[in-house]
């Protein structure tokens, strides 16, 4: 199967929503493993498949909009999804429940749009699992018309919506509407004439072309060094060490921000106490303080990243590209 040429499409929504299942049911099959944890540890997973007759790769997002989840994790998996599905998805397929949206819900979909901007809705559809807990004989464009925040939603993707059931429709029976089968193929379909719409074009930002340029160079290196390999095992190869190398910049990045940001409000009240020289000065210390400490630290927190993201360019892990960071700070 041939992955660089397969539409992309990554599955976005909190964990327990049915992605995983909903993958599977896309597929007609158990490609997926499915975690049945209400907090997820694991990292984005992609696979190529036909569906439709058509080459699709589907990313299962995992801890990306878990409100609860280690920041750690969630950074990882912010690295994983883009390495992934660089240069950018075709589509996204924003998961939901058949249930009341709630301010958990609206939160989720608010930490789409500030990870890929509102534009990313151009190339979105909602799909419901749980198709089960619609009443019976109401179709989803009804449900969803139910509630302003969710009729705000889907509006915004252009009205496009769809459900599934991952458990209950899977042979169909007497209501053609709940069968999966029947679903997957009319969103398969609003998948295309949306790509169709949008000219053909992935959705993409600067992030993710970024990226992209590190896995066509790294690519390039791999052919130049491992010349035997097929087109897809170079492509597999080059995405696994542009995530390693991301992650290890990202961890030093993320501990000079947040040492040059410790040390530029350091050195901002080390500065004020020194001019500190009787009680009635207080106030204007603290005021000083007030003032100065964000813009110092913001100064500092940029410097320090700067010295984290060098400082990570030359380590080999994580743990390396933090250590080397603490030290090149400290100096």
């Amino acid at each position: 199967m041939d992955m660089l040429t397969a539409r992309r499409i990554v599955l976005l929504g909190k964990t327990g929503v049915g992605k995983s299942s909903l993958c599977n049911t896309i597929f007609g099959e158990d490609v997926f493993t499915i975690n049945h944890s209400s907090l997820s540890s694991s990292l984005s997973h992609a696979e190529t498949k036909s569906a439709s007759g058509k080459s699709i790769t589907l990313i299962d997002t995992h801890s990306f909009f878990d409100t609860c989840g280690s920041e750690t994790v969630l950074k990882a998996e912010i690295v994983r999804c883009i390495t992934e599905c660089a240069p950018g998805p075709h589509a996204f397929l924003i998961v939901l429940k058949v249930e009341k949206f709630t301010e958990q819900e609206k939160e989720v979909i608010k930490k789409i749009c500030q990870c890929f901007s509102d534009d990313a809705l151009k190339y979105a559809v909602v799909v419901f699992t749980h198709g089960d807990q619609l009443p019976e004989g109401m179709k989803i464009e009804e449900f969803v018309s139910q509630n302003i925040d969710l009729s705000d939603l889907v509006n915004k993707c252009g009205g496009r919506c769809h459900v599934v059931d991952n458990k209950y429709w899977k042979n169909g029976g007497d209501d053609d509407y709940r069968s999966n089968q029947l679903q997957v193929a009319k969103l398969l379909n609003t998948v295309d004439k949306m790509i169709e719409a949008n000219k053909g074009s992935c959705y993409t930002n600067e992030m993710l072309e970024a990226c992209e340029r590190q896995i066509r160079q790294e690519e390039e290196r791999i052919k130049q060094t491992l010349g035997n390999m097929s087109l897809a095992e170079m492509r597999n190869k080059a995405k696994i060490s542009v995530f390693d190398t991301l992650l290890i910049r990202l961890a030093g990045t993320a501990t000079g921000v947040l040492l040059g940001a410790l040390l530029g409000v350091t050195a901002m009240v080390a500065a004020a106490v020194g001019n500190f020289h009787n009680q009635s000065d207080l106030s204007a210390l603290a005021l000083t303080v007030r003032q100065s400490g964000a813009t110092a630290a913001l100064r500092e927190a940029v410097r320090g990243g700067q010295m984290g993201y060098t400082a990570g360019e030359g380590a080999n892990s994580p743990g390396e590209a933090i250590d080397k960071t603490v030290k090149a700070i400290w100096k």
